[in-house]
């Protein structure tokens, strides 16, 4: 993989890798039908932050244009995705490796849920263990020969009437645990990036000055009436604008609004005494 190509993917994992996922699990989808599913799968992925898939055996054979179509920005994923011919060989250096499926099993392998996958993941990620997870064809799932290879079965909620979850789908769910458990070991429940101010906090002077040019443009068209209560009608016309605790664009923006009102009084001529006043 070249250096641009390289970069690409780092710029578009965005919050996630900010946070610190260096390590992060592999996606292995298990002969996939549908192009059309791996592309809407690497898609979801790299909006969580996942960026590594590996493909057994896809029918259609790889690279597949079908799957470039949906995978819209997530290109770089597709082209920096390792094709197996089976699943013994594409979990063979992990050790640890989920396989996510809908039906009980036969099996004496322990199932995890949607609260815990994510939080089971990072654990082991964090003692420097490589980890994985396995999805099915879309027609029937995974066998049991290739659940036996997992250390453990990941179930979603789903209802059991109508247990049809789409791949690419199944995928995004288990994408959003991962990115969501990284949150709910800090205890946040927002991204960083929700919690940074678009625009700083307007200073006092910038309000004060946005007060006069209000007041102004109001006293031209004869608002302050009577003259005696001028200085109280003033000041409840900045209480609320101090509350409001308005940002420099937000300051702007009024600004820019009392201009064009003061323009079009300009051109209409002002409003008679005692109107529009409260």
């Amino acid at each position: 993989m070249g250096h641009n190509m390289g970069k690409t993917i780092k710029d578009q994992m965005g919050q996630v890798v900010a946070q610190g996922d260096s390590a992060r699990p592999a996606v292995i989808l298990v002969r996939t039908q549908l192009g059309e599913n791996i592309g809407g799968a690497v898609r979801a992925m790299l909006n969580f932050g996942l960026d590594e898939l590996r493909l057994v055996a896809p029918r259609d054979g790889w690279p597949n244009p079908a799957a470039d179509a949906m995978a819209a920005g997530a290109l770089p994923v597709l082209e920096q995705a390792k094709v197996y011919t089976t699943t013994q060989e594409a979990v063979a250096d992990l050790q640890y490796v989920a396989a996510a499926t809908a039906r009980r099993r036969d099996l004496e392998i322990p199932v995890v849920g949607t609260n815990t996958i994510g939080t089971n993941i990072r654990g082991h990620l964090a003692r420097g263990l490589k980890c994985g997870i396995m999805f099915g064809p879309e027609k029937a799932g995974l066998t049991n020969d290739d659940v036996v290879l997992a250390d453990e079965i990941l179930t979603y909620p789903i209802n059991p009437a109508f247990q049809s979850l789409n791949l690419a789908q199944a995928v995004g769910v288990f994408s959003y645990m991962w990115a969501s458990s990284a949150l709910s070991e800090t205890g946040e429940d927002l991204p960083p990036v929700f919690k940074e101010p678009n625009t700083q906090p307007a200073s006092r002077a910038d309000l004060v000055r946005m007060f006069e040019h209000f007041e102004d443009e109001l006293a031209k068209s004869g608002y302050f009436y009577p003259k005696a209560k001028s200085a109280l009608m003033k000041r409840n016309i900045r209480a609320p604008f101090i509350r409001a605790k308005m940002t420099e664009q937000e300051v702007r923006t009024m600004r820019g609004m009392i201009k064009a009102l003061a323009k079009g009084r300009g051109q209409r001529g002002g409003i008679r005494r005692g109107e529009d006043r409260d």
